[in-house]
C-alpha cells in the first residue's frame, strides 16, 4: 500500500492521507489497467486470426501479438457456461497446471493468463503440427518404431506431472500435438487433478468413454494409475486403428473396458504385447505403474532402444516431420474450425471493460486467475 501511495503521488498528483483498505481498494481498480504501472495482457494486445479449435466452454483462436508478431494459441472461455456447470475447480486447476508446465519440453505452456467481465483468456504456445488424432485419422494406423516414440515422449510428460502430485486423467489423440518438427505435445489440462500422489487417491468419474479405466467406470478411488491406462488404450490405437476395448454402444464398451479379456492381434512385437498387457490390466494395484509409477514403464522392454535422457533433450529425431510451411501455418487444423468466423466479441466484454489484472480479479468466482510472467517478457 506504501508503495501504492508513493506512485500515486509521483504519477498522478494526488495525495491519500489516511486512506481506508476500502477506499485504496477502489482506487487500484482504476489505477490497474494504466500502462505504466501494469503488466498485463489484454485482448486488444492481440489479432485475432482463425479458429482452431472448440471446446465444451468455448474456443481456441490463432491470435498475433501486435507487439512483435509473434503466434500463439489463445483459448477463450465463457464464464457463464463455466459457472452454470459449476466447473470453476476444473479452470483453476488447469490454470495452475499450466504454470507448472514450462519446464517440461512434451506439455504445452503458458504464457500469460487474463480475464474481462464475461470470458476467461488462456495465451498458449502455437503448436502447429496437428492434432495426433487427425494423422492417426489420415493414416489409420502408425508403424511400431513411430507409436514406441510417441509413447515415449507420452510417458514422460505424464511421469513429470506424476512428479508434481498431478494425474493427467484425459489422455487422448485429441489433446495430443505434434510441433513443427513430429514432437509430442501435450494438451488440455482442464481434467486434471492436483495433489494426488503415489499413495492417494480421487474418484471422480470423468474422463473420455473410449479411454476410462475400469476403476474409473466402477466409481471406486482411483490413484495416477489411470494415466498408464490410457497410454496402453493411446499405444493400442495407434498400433491398430481403434482404442481396444472399443464399441458403438457405449453401454456394450463400458462392459468390454471392465469384463473382455485383452485380445492378441497380429501386427505388433512381443515386447509391445507385453507392454499392453501390463499398462491394460484391469486392476489397477497390479497394473504397470502401481508400484513405482513412470519408473517401471522406463524399465519395460519396449523401450530398451531408447536413451530417456535424449528423449527429454530432444536430440532423437521425430519419426514424421509434419507439413508446416510457416509459423502460421493453420493446414494441419481441421477445416470445420478454421473456415469459421473470429467473432469480434473475442476482444471486448460485456461491458467494453478493459481486462484487470493479476491484483484485482474481475469477479470472486475467479480470483488469482490471471497471470502475467515476469517483466523481462512483458508487453511493455
Amino acid at each position: 500500500e506504501k508503495a501504492l501511495h508513493g506512485a500515486c503521488e509521483d504519477s498522478f498528483g494526488f495525495k491519500f492521507i489516511k486512506q481506508r483498505r476500502a477506499g485504496l481498494h477502489e482506487f487500484i481498480k482504476k489505477i490497474v489497467s494504466h500502462p505504466q504501472l501494469c503488466n498485463q495482457a489484454k485482448p486488444t494486445d492481440f489479432d485475432f486470426l482463425k479458429v482452431i479449435g472448440k471446446g465444451s466452454f468455448g474456443k481456441v483462436f490463432l491470435a498475433k501479438r501486435k507487439t512483435d508478431g509473434k503466434n500463439y494459441a489463445v483459448k477463450v472461455l465463457q464464464k457463464k457456461v463455466i459457472l452454470n456447470r459449476k466447473e470453476q475447480k476444473h479452470i483453476m486447476a488447469e490454470r495452475n497446471v499450466l504454470l507448472k508446465n514450462v519446464k517440461h519440453p512434451f506439455l504445452v505452456g503458458l504464457h500469460y493468463s487474463f480475464q474481462t467481465t464475461d470470458k476467461l483468456y488462456f495465451v498458449l504456445d502455437f503448436i502447429n503440427g496437428g492434432e495426433l488424432f487427425f494423422h492417426l485419422q489420415k493414416e489409420r494406423t502408425f508403424p511400431e518404431p513411430r507409436a514406441k516414440f510417441y509413447i515415449a515422449e507420452m510417458a514422460s510428460a505424464l511421469g513429470y506431472l506424476h512428479s508434481l502430485n498431478i494425474v493427467y486423467r484425459d489422455l487422448k489423440p485429441e489433446n495430443i500435438l505434434l510441433d513443427h518438427e513430429g514432437h509430442i505435445v501435450l494438451t488440455d489440462f482442464g481434467l486434471c487433478k492436483e495433489g494426488i500422489s503415489q499413495s492417494d487417491t480421487t474418484s471422480t468419474f470423468c474422463g473420455t468413454p473410449e479411454y476410462l479405466a475400469p476403476e474409473v467406470l466402477r466409481k471406486q478411488p482411483y490413484d495416477n494409475t489411470v494415466d498408464w491406462w490410457c497410454l496402453g488404450s493411446v499405444l493400442y490405437e495407434m498400433l491398430f486403428g481403434l482404442p481396444p476395448f472399443y464399441s458403438r454402444d457405449t453401454h456394450e464398451m463400458y462392459d468390454n473396458i471392465l469384463h473382455k479379456p485383452l485380445g492378441m492381434r497380429p501386427g505388433a512385437s512381443n515386447t509391445a504385447w507385453s507392454l499392453l498387457q501390463g499398462l491394460l490390466e484391469k486392476d489397477g494395484t497390479h497394473r504397470l505403474g502401481s508400484i513405482n509409477d513412470f519408473e517401471e514403464i522406463k524399465a519395460h522392454s519396449f523401450f530398451y532402444s531408447i536413451n530417456w535422457d535424449d528423449l527429454v533433450q530432444k536430440k532423437i529425431p521425430p519419426p514424421f516431420t509434419p507439413k508446416v510451411n510457416s509459423f502460421s501455418d493453420i493446414s494441419n487444423f481441421d477445416p470445420e474450425f478454421t473456415e469459421e468466423m473470429v467473432p469480434k466479441s473475442v476482444c471486448w466484454s460485456q461491458e467494453h471493460s478493459i481486462v484487470n489484472a493479476s491484483v484485482m480479479e474481475a469477479d470472486d468466482a475467479f480470483v488469482g486467475f490471471s497471470y502475467a510472467p515476469p517483466s523481462e517478457d512483458s508487453f511493455l
